[in-house]
C-alpha cells in the first residue's frame, strides 16, 4: 500500500503539514516535481485527507474540555445528531455501539456553559460527561510501518 518514501514523506508531514514541496523533496532525496506527483497520489487515494492546522482551544478562551456520552431517547436518533453537528462547541463527535450512540468533545469557556450546552438536549437525550483534566497522547494518525506478516 505504502511504500518507504510514501511513508517518510507522511511521517514528515504529520510532524509539520507545512513543510514546502522544495523542504520535502531534500529530505527525501526525490524533485519537487515527484515529491507532488507523490503528494496527489496519495490525495487521489485518499490516504491524506486534508492539510490542516492544529489550533489551542485554551489560547480561544475554552478553558474546559469534555467528553459527553450521548444516548438519545426512543425516536430521537436523528434530532439529536443533527443538534450535535449545529451547536459548535461540539469539536467531534464519534457514532459508536453500545449503550451511547455518540461520544463527543465538547469545547468551553465554563461549568455554567457546559450546563447550557447540555440543557439543549437534555429533554431528547441521556447524558454522562466526563472533564478532561490532561490529554498524555494527542490525536496522531495510525502507525504508518507494515505489520509484521
Amino acid at each position: 500500500m505504502l511504500d518507504e518514501l510514501d511513508r517518510k514523506l507522511l511521517d514528515i508531514l504529520v510532524k509539520d503539514s507545512r513543510t514546502s514541496l522544495k523542504e520535502l523533496a531534500l529530505q527525501v532525496g526525490l524533485s519537487s516535481p515527484s515529491v507532488s506527483e507523490r503528494l496527489r497520489r496519495l490525495e487521489d487515494r485518499g490516504i491524506i485527507r486534508a492539510f490542516t492546522i492544529d489550533i489551542d482551544p485554551q489560547a480561544l478562551g475554552y478553558a474546559l474540555q469534555a467528553i459527553v456520552r450521548i444516548r438519545p431517547l426512543p425516536g430521537k436518533l436523528h434530532i439529536v445528531q443533527k443538534l450535535i453537528e449545529e451547536i459548535p462547541e461540539f469539536g467531534e463527535c464519534d457514532k459508536v455501539t453500545g449503550d451511547d450512540c455518540f461520544v463527543a468533545r465538547l469545547f468551553v469557556r465554563s461549568i455554567g456553559e457546559l450546563d447550557g450546552i447540555l440543557d439543549r438536549i437534555a429533554d431528547k437525550a441521556e447524558t454522562s460527561t466526563a472533564i478532561i483534566k490532561a490529554q498524555p497522547i494527542r490525536r496522531r494518525p495510525p502507525p504508518l510501518d507494515m505489520p509484521n506478516m
